[in-house]
């Protein structure tokens, strides 16, 4: 585990990390002021570029509220090399993002534990609390094509899905995507190959602009985080790929004693209504107990204009050959979620889930 520097505010409210000399570094230094009196935040996060961005915001908005924060970056065990190893489904996917930072956060090592919400098990932690949840990034993923001299060519025309050519070489590191990917493929006469892709998103790209793959799926707030717009070939719709639970949601969770913090960060960094409806995808997930190794999609919005919201789950067959589909409305958004889980199971989602479980 490596701490960076404490952070207080600065001029333009940027979570400023130094490549070198972290503890020495002068831009990192709290400045002097009212602030200092304030314990600092340690914010625990994973080490790849896309947590670091993550934290990274979260710190500047602390800092522009006030608080002095500190950065301490870890390796979760999904991040190292003998995991990408692994295929997906046996490579003991729950956990892999966010145990290390928990244990962390039981350990009074960090104050504050930064994820992306979609690698977080339903089941919660004895002890720690999930306190907030920002502001949403989009929530569509999209193909992204190879940048190899041979794949340019072949796919200069490419902006969707269907502009797809047999013989295709598709990477996904999602059962949710790969089984959507084989249902799209059969309905459209489509003949390609998808193979797995693990690693963080710049270690993807490095696989696919090598041309070990034609096109990638991936989450599109990821890349959008990281200013890499340019690497986007089409945003796919949620009719083509419906989102991940969480997706493109960050969550923040607190030990649950920890009442100070608790209070800074719901103040600072918690969006209620985004709360809510990530909230109730978790509880679509958690009734049709399924994870990683199912692919479900679960997707809550809230209606401004009615005063409501409408919750859609889909369960996909792993092999595409069906799937079951729901959206309800209302106000109570945790009821509809189990609501919307009991119709699934009823008309036959649990089958699919059962046998997802079991491959």
């Amino acid at each position: 585990m490596n701490k960076s520097s404490q952070m207080g505010p600065n001029g333009n409210g940027s979570a400023k990390i130094c490549e070198q000399e972290r503890l020495k570094c002068a831009e990192c230094r709290p400045e002097t002021g009212p602030s200092q009196n304030i314990r600092p935040i340690r914010i625990g996060t994973r080490a790849s570029l896309l947590a670091l961005w993550q934290a990274e915001w979260c710190a500047a908005r602390l800092q522009n509220a006030g608080v002095p924060v500190e950065i301490v970056k870890m390796t979760a065990s999904g991040d190292r090399p003998e995991t990408f190893a692994q295929p997906i489904p046996t490579g003991g996917t729950q956990g892999i993002f966010s145990k290390e930072i928990q244990d962390a956060l039981l350990a009074n090592e960090v104050d504050l534990a930064v994820h992306s919400l979609k690698d977080l098990p339903t089941e919660s932690v004895p002890g720690i609390e999930l306190v907030a949840v920002p502001e949403r990034a989009e929530v569509e993923d999209v193909l992204a094509v190879g940048r190899s001299e041979q794949t340019a060519a072949k796919f200069q025309s490419v902006h969707s899905l269907a502009d797809l050519p047999d013989g295709t070489i598709l990477g996904t590191s999602s059962l949710r995507r790969r089984a959507q990917l084989l249902a799209f493929a059969r309905n459209h006469g489509k003949k390609w190959e998808i193979r797995p892709v693990r690693g963080n998103l710049n270690t993807r790209f490095r696989k696919l602009d090598s041309g070990e793959y034609d096109a990638l799926i991936l989450a599109r707030a990821g890349i959008e985080r990281l200013e890499m717009p340019e690497r986007i070939s089409a945003v796919l719709s949620i009719d083509e790929i419906f989102p991940a639970v969480s997706q493109g949601a960050l969550g923040l969770e607190t030990r649950a004693e920890d009442e100070e913090t608790k209070a800074v960060v719901r103040r600072v960094l918690n969006d209620e209504t985004v709360f809510a409806c990530v909230l109730a995808e978790r509880t679509l997930l958690k009734a049709l107990d399924g994870g990683c190794a199912t692919p479900i999609g679960g997707l809550c919005r809230w209606n401004r204009e009615t005063s409501d919201f409408t919750i859609r789950g889909r369960v996909i067959a792993l092999d595409g050959r069906t799937f079951f589909d729901e959206t309800l409305t209302g106000t109570d958004p945790q009821h509809l979620a189990l609501q919307l889980a009991a119709s699934l199971i009823q008309k036959g989602a649990d089958a699919l889930i059962r046998e997802a479980r079991n491959a």
